[in-house]
């Protein structure tokens, strides 16, 4: 558990210093780990360098201005990193889905402060936001291939606005150097989204058999799917005949027509990387990036989950279908 100093270990801390003793050889000394030594040097120095007193005083003059808002407690502070760390949910789901479930969270804008403090500090927390705490710039879509016999997104009907369950949006993610392609599905009302590795890349025969294998188990509440321009979605007649469904295409340049998938893209990229070599990635590791993913809660489902609500609409058990949609994949790629 997290302690603070005491008034003995920061004059330990000034005399050590003055002898130009090696931090770490200080934090031995007093028991603490060298980021906590670091932390309080930097923190609590005075004008030109470091001493005890007036550490002390600042310490001191800190407890008595936050005494009313303590709300940020130890338990509350290990609660929001362990969801932030080993689940990477962004503060706004962390925030939304301990309230959700009875439990006390200070506010977004507070989880962020603590986070950049922490990175301030020298701490990693913020690698495990979903940009690093960057603001990500967009870059125009690469140019569209002519599609035969495309219907065009303004010939969807009205009722697929995200809204009613059904309606699904199509993208693929590509690997280091253009090679190796992963194709992304997502689910518009309650965002579950699926993924697979393209064995033969962008190849539109295999990607067309591949996507017939992962949505084979929902068909009949397939309303629509809404892809882009990219060549290999050039086999979208032999898709929708046999998914029994409609196939949309967005405007060249308009990534926003399908910003779903887009978004969705976006989160898969926090575990792959734009530059990484597809060949180093496994089935096992795709199917746990998307397990993840879809076990976030999300604030357009009242901070539940893509699964939950997804197979909640699909009154069908998880095991059933991921048992019957492996088996499906496999027969396929025979």
């Amino acid at each position: 558990m997290y302690h603070q100093l005491t008034s003995q270990q920061r004059y330990t801390i000034f005399v050590l210093r003055q002898k130009n003793v090696a931090i770490k050889d200080i934090a031995d000394t007093i028991g603490v780990h060298y980021s906590t030594v670091y932390r309080e040097l930097k923190r609590n120095k005075g004008t030109h360098h470091y001493h005890y007193g007036i550490a002390q005083h600042k310490c001191d003059e800190r407890k008595h201005r936050m005494r009313k808002h303590r709300k940020f407690s130890i338990d509350m502070r290990k609660r929001i990193v362990s969801l932030l760390v080993c689940e990477q949910w962004s503060p706004e789901q962390i925030k939304g889905w301990m309230e959700r479930n009875g439990e006390k969270c200070v506010s977004v804008e507070t989880i962020y402060q603590y986070i950049r403090f922490d990175r301030k500090c020298g701490g990693e927390l913020y690698k495990h936001c979903r940009h690093r705490l960057k603001n990500i710039r967009r870059t125009a879509e690469t140019a569209h291939t002519a599609i035969k016999d495309r219907v065009m997104i303004e010939q969807r009907e009205e009722e697929a606005d995200g809204t009613r369950f059904g309606d699904f949006e199509m993208d693929t993610i590509i690997g280091k150097d253009g090679k190796g392609a992963i194709v992304t599905i997502v689910e518009r009302s309650r965002d579950f989204f699926m993924m697979r590795k393209l064995r033969h890349g962008k190849n539109a025969k295999q990607l067309a058999k591949t996507v017939v294998a992962m949505m084979t188990p929902y068909i009949g509440r397939i309303k629509s799917i809404t892809t882009d321009n990219g060549s290999e979605f050039a086999e979208h007649k032999y898709i929708a005949e046999r998914l029994k469904t409609k196939i949309f295409f967005t405007h060249p340049y308009s990534s926003w027509e399908k910003g779903n998938i887009e978004n969705t893209n976006k989160l898969i990229r926090q575990y792959i990387p734009k530059g990484t070599d597809f060949k180093h990635i496994s089935e096992e590791q795709i199917k746990r990036i998307q397990h993840k993913i879809n076990r976030r809660p999300r604030k357009k489902l009242n901070f539940s989950t893509p699964t939950a609500e997804f197979f909640k609409k699909n009154n069908i058990t998880l095991h059933l279908l991921l048992e019957s949609t492996v088996t499906i994949f496999c027969a396929f790629l025979k």
